[in-house]
């Protein structure tokens, strides 16, 4: 198999139209999202999406293990020291970090306004930025072997990729439990939130290929979707309800507050001790405690903003995090020095106060120059959930 971080083939159907594959192929890595894989997704994908010859995309990561289990956090950290040695004070100036979150971010956008349909094959661990590739497609499959999570919290960063305008739509008010707790959903739950849409066996995938080779693909984009939703359906079983879903009631009273600290106070004292809400709870004491503000913050502003809008915000709050926040620490800790003891600033959830959060919302841009302020202008972009 080629060392390429992403592999690309086009798969000729019995009609004669084509199959677009991309595969993450750094399954050593659970196949982490990297620049230079960013890039030659969106450069593919914007081919695929001009070419009428083909009629499907799929998207699929290598392995069993995962299909995406987030950013390449390494190289990030790297950017991240260096921009500290830098004492730049401009956060424009990690530029790394800065083409890092624009590159992603326009996939991610593009994923979710794609004019084809695109089958997402979420197979194993998808977690933060295998969330971002995977939220957008219009078909979005899990198997019984799927968890989804974004864990950001653990590494003092918050549910980017598009993940506060998602976690704002999940059901009674699990979204900010989600983002507090990094919780992991099976497949049965990530349908539920909305984050998923159809499951299948994942031992059905060798005969879903060849039941898409034979399908009757045509060049109308929307005959196209149903006939996708029609291939899965052949091969879909019940989804199975996870711990979000048996804890719902208990959930959605926790989370009603218009009060962060009061939020918090409620999940700490909900009913129940399965292993599942004990780490619920475990990693939210563990976690950043200004990446709970950032995300509660943040699921509170994205109410009535576009998808491209959001992108825009979170893009700000990404750099000020890469620039002087707990991101790099959470990091260093959990992947590099691994002594699972980060020093978090701030250190207590008394002192991630809304005030403390206002900085990491302003724009480092005159007005009018965001570097995604064309979002949802391309050509491609035709299509948004």
């Amino acid at each position: 198999m080629s060392d390429a971080p992403v592999l690309f083939e086009e798969r000729v159907t019995e009609g004669g139209r084509r199959m677009g594959v991309a595969t993450l192929n750094a399954p050593k890595t659970l196949n982490g999202l990297s620049l230079e894989m960013a890039r030659r997704l969106d450069e593919r994908l914007r081919a695929w999406a001009d070419d009428d010859t083909v009629a499907v995309v799929v998207l699929q990561g290598a392995g069993e293990k995962a299909f995406c289990a987030g950013g390449d956090l390494h190289s990030l950290y790297h950017a991240m020291r260096d921009y500290e040695a830098l004492r730049s004070g401009d956060v424009r100036d990690n530029r790394y970090a800065s083409d890092f979150f624009s590159v992603e971010y326009r996939l991610d956008y593009l994923i979710h306004t794609y004019p084809k349909p695109i089958l997402c094959w979420g197979h194993g661990i998808v977690m933060g930025g295998g969330i971002g590739l995977m939220a957008g497609a219009s078909h979005r499959v899990v198997t019984e072997r799927s968890r989804l999570a974004f864990p950001e919290i653990a590494i003092g960063l918050y549910p980017d990729v598009g993940g506060s305008f998602l976690l704002h739509r999940v059901p009674d008010h699990a979204g900010i439990f989600l983002a507090l707790t990094g919780a992991p959903l099976n497949g049965g739950d990530a349908i539920h939130a909305g984050l998923a849409d159809i499951q299948l066996p994942a031992a059905s995938r060798e005969a879903l290929d060849t039941a898409m080779r034979l399908a009757a693909w045509s060049d109308d984009n929307q005959a196209n979707h149903g006939v996708l939703t029609e291939v899965l359906e052949r091969f879909a079983i019940p989804p199975t309800p996870g711990p979000l879903q048996d804890h719902g009631p208990a959930i959605a009273v926790a989370c009603a507050h218009d009060d962060m600290d009061a939020v918090i106070a409620a999940i700490r004292t909900m009913p129940g001790d399965d292993a599942w809400l004990v780490t619920a709870r475990q990693t939210l004491d563990a976690g950043a405690p200004g990446s709970a503000r950032l995300s509660f913050a943040l699921q509170q502003r994205v109410a009535g903003l576009s998808l491209a809008d959001t992108f825009r915000m979170e893009y700000v709050v990404s750099l000020h995090c890469a620039a002087h926040g707990d991101f790099a620490e959470g990091i260093r800790a959990l992947l590099i020095d691994k002594d699972r003891t980060p020093r978090w600033r701030p250190a207590t959830l008394a002192e991630a106060t809304p005030a403390w959060a206002a900085p990491f919302f302003i724009e480092p841009w005159s007005a009018g120059e965001h570097p995604l302020r064309d979002l949802g202008t391309d050509k491609a972009a035709r299509r948004q959930r």
